[in-house]
């Protein structure tokens, strides 16, 4: 299971950051995509990137499966578990961008600048049911894709691909996006403000303290209840400036549905726990993240690949924050 969220700073930067929750890491790595990297597509002729993408990725043979990344331009992009909801094309179809499970990530930060480029694509645009490799099964997830200005979530289902705006800027797992817009309405008398006291007959009723308007928003992991508060604490968390601010804001609010092991056990009994969490700048092209066993926040950049030769992955130097 997994959320992400997406805001923008007060100079207008974007900022998209997601928790990967699993019982297990992947091996997984920071590798950057310089620009020109040439990128063998399962059903396009191989093509050079468009742009340079930095992101946590499992390194298959110089390939990156992303789990998240962003790019140069400043666009971002989340896979995000979604089994028993996703349904993929079974096989390619002629006259359409075929796109296999694997390469969405890339294929979104290798070739857009902007949201409203990829909305655009994604018309004629499907998502093929094919692995990269039989060691890493298709996985069934839905995106969240972000710049400096919005979001939108692409689900894929038996009839096509769905997108949706997404004015919350959040996304969580189970159930389909529109099911989790709808719910936000249960919640709509959540507050950050401190209730005025209260009269009961003759008893007059004051709050214990901060906190009671936001009674009701739910603090389980349970995915709806992550959506819920993934975006109460997107909406009302005060617009920061400068990259610190924004990068705490950031582990801050996915720090609060962040997975704990032994507090959720999937269906083999396994323990899920946040793995890792992450935030990518698009203002300076930086990725950030933190893992379970070590919450101290580190990051590299994409400025590690400048004159990098585009025929690799590029393996990034990580830095402390």
């Amino acid at each position: 299971m997994c959320t992400a969220v997406r805001f923008s700073s007060e100079e207008g930067s974007a900022y998209l950051g997601r928790n990967l929750d699993w019982s297990c890491g992947y091996g997984e790595a920071v590798r950057i995509t310089p620009k020109g990297f040439e990128i063998p597509w399962a059903f396009a002729n191989a093509a050079p990137a468009e742009h340079a993408a930095i992101g946590m990725c499992v390194d298959f043979q110089g390939y990156p499966l992303f789990f998240d990344c962003g790019n140069d331009a400043g666009l971002a992009v989340a896979g995000l578990n979604h089994p028993g909801c996703a349904e993929y094309a079974p096989q390619a179809v002629e006259g359409k961008t075929n796109v296999a499970a694997y390469e969405f990530p890339l294929w979104v930060a290798a070739n857009f600048s902007t949201v409203a480029e990829v909305k655009a694509a994604l018309e004629d645009a499907i998502v093929v049911n094919k692995a990269i490799d039989e060691a890493f099964p298709v996985s069934y997830l839905h995106w969240i894709i972000g710049d400096a200005t919005r979001s939108i979530v692409v689900e894929s289902r038996a009839d096509g691909l769905h997108v949706f705006d997404n004015p919350v800027d959040v996304l969580a797992n189970h159930p389909n996006f529109e099911w989790h817009l709808t719910n936000l309405r249960t919640y709509i008398t959540a507050t950050p403000d401190m209730p005025a006291p209260a009269k009961w007959g003759r008893a007059k009723l004051a709050p214990f303290g901060a906190g009671a308007g936001m009674r009701g928003i739910p603090g389980d992991v349970y995915s709806p209840s992550r959506f819920v508060k993934a975006a109460y604490l997107n909406a009302n968390y005060p617009e920061q400036s400068g990259e610190r601010a924004n990068v705490m804001r950031m582990f801050h609010t996915l720090g609060n549905v962040s997975m704990v092991e032994g507090a959720s056990a999937m269906a083999n009994g396994e323990f899920e726990k946040t793995v890792y969490t992450s935030c990518f700048s698009g203002e300076t092209g930086r990725y950030y993240f933190s893992t379970y066993d070590d919450f101290a926040v580190r990051y590299a950049s994409l400025a590690d690949a400048e004159g990098a030769a585009p025929d690799k992955l590029v393996e990034c130097e990580l830095k402390q924050f």
